[in-house]
Parts: C-alpha cells; sequence; structure tokens
C-alpha cells in the first residue's frame, strides 16, 4: 500500500508515470537494509530516473534552509541524485520514478535479478504495472486500488490542480501553488521547467514526477492560447 495510488487521473494520464518502491520489514529485515536501500537506487541510475528520494530526505529536488524564496528561480535545475543516495541513513522507502514503461520495465527486471531480500511496490496504471511485472517475469503479489474522492467533490480544486497537488504523497504541494504555478505559465512570467522545479522542492517523499508535471503544466498553457 501507498499513497501514491492517489495520484489523480486515469488510467492512460499515467503513461509517463511509474514509480517503484523498495521497502524494509520493521523488525525483521531493517537493521541491515540501508546499504540494500541505497543499492536499490544506484540499480536505478543506468534507467534514467527523473526523480528519486526517500520520506526522511526528501528527492533530487530540496529546498534550503540557506536561502530566500526569490532564489528558487536562480538555482541549478539539475536533480541530485547523489545527494538522496549519499543521505539514506536509516531503514526507509525509498523510490525510484520513471517517465516510460520501458525503463520502468528494465529496473525492475534488475531489482528481480538482484534479489535484495526488499518489498517491492509498482505504482502506476493496473496495467503497467502487470506490464512490468510479466516483463520481469514475476507475478504480482496483490493489488491496491483508490477508491477516489467521496463527499462535496464540487469543493475540490479543479483537474489540473488535483494532477499536480496528488503528486506529492504527504500532501505538501498546495492547491494554491499549483495554480500560482499554472497562471505564471500560463502569464509567461516562469517556463514550465522552473515551475515543476519549484514545487517538486515541497514535496518532501520525493515522489514528484516532474516529466509528468512539465506536461500538465503545458496542457494547461495550451488550452489557454
Amino acid at each position: 500500500m501507498t499513497n501514491t495510488l492517489h495520484r489523480y487521473g486515469d488510467a492512460e494520464s499515467f503513461y509517463d508515470d511509474y514509480l517503484i518502491f523498495a521497502t524494509p520489514s520493521s523488525g525483521r529485515n531493517d537493521l541491515d537494509s540501508v546499504p540494500k536501500l541505497k543499492a536499490f537506487l544506484e540499480m536505478a541510475l543506468p534507467f534514467k530516473p527523473v526523480n528519486i528520494g526517500d520520506p526522511v530526505h526528501g528527492g533530487a529536488l530540496r529546498p534550503s534552509r540557506h536561502l530566500n524564496t526569490l532564489a528558487n528561480w536562480k538555482r541549478d535545475m539539475t536533480p541530485d541524485f547523489r545527494a538522496v543516495i549519499d543521505g539514506i541513513n536509516e531503514p526507509a522507502s525509498v523510490v525510484a520514478i520513471f517517465d516510460n514503461q520501458a525503463a520502468a520495465e528494465g529496473f525492475l527486471k534488475a531489482v528481480v535479478e538482484a534479489d535484495l531480500g526488499l518489498s517491492v511496490n509498482v505504482s502506476t496504471s493496473i496495467e503497467g504495472a502487470e506490464e512490468c511485472c510479466r516483463f520481469a517475469g514475476i507475478a504480482r503479489h496483490s493489488v491496491g486500488y483508490s477508491l477516489g474522492f467521496e463527499g462535496s467533490t464540487e469543493k475540490l480544486p479543479n483537474t489540473q490542480l488535483l494532477k499536480l497537488t496528488t503528486m506529492c504523497g504527504h500532501g505538501m504541494i498546495s492547491a494554491s501553488l499549483a495554480k500560482k504555478m499554472i497562471d505564471w505559465v500560463k502569464e509567461g512570467r516562469r517556463s514550465p521547467d522552473q515551475a515543476v522545479t519549484y514545487m517538486a522542492r515541497f514535496c518532501s517523499c520525493g515522489v514528484f514526477n516532474p516529466v509528468r508535471a512539465k506536461r500538465i503544466l503545458e496542457a494547461a498553457r495550451k488550452k489557454m492560447e
């Protein structure tokens, strides 16, 4: 089970969104798991992930205590994968995010062959996850579904905002921030790359997909034109 199940969108909207987690089991195999978690993420790098992370320290794009808000627009926008891997110092779930199925399949197969002894979770559309498992030569153990939103759904943000805000598993990207980024991109005040990088730094768990977010922003801008 993972909070990334609540990413908003239909199955087709996740064609560029594949998340693969590795998680130790508390009290069973967590004491010696840190080297294995590091190895898991190291194995992901050749498959060119768009983000990696852990919920303790965050993803490859992080905030800084030493910079003010204005500095965000001039900062290096290159994801720092090495900082994520080197920073893992305690048992936790780690994740690698890919923007295409071929990369996700290749990585999952490598993970199966490595047999690290960790629980592995694939989060994407059901069909996409099934195809990744078949490619890796395994059968899925279980499946989890998100039942969506219930209640006064008319009070929810619009679909564009939900697609952006639900890409942080802990809800650290606010609807107001996402709306501001969409508006600024439409107005030409910020590029999609800048807006995506700014939002990604608020995601404390590192599961934000900058490629999918950029696509959503581009779609919003084109509807304006």
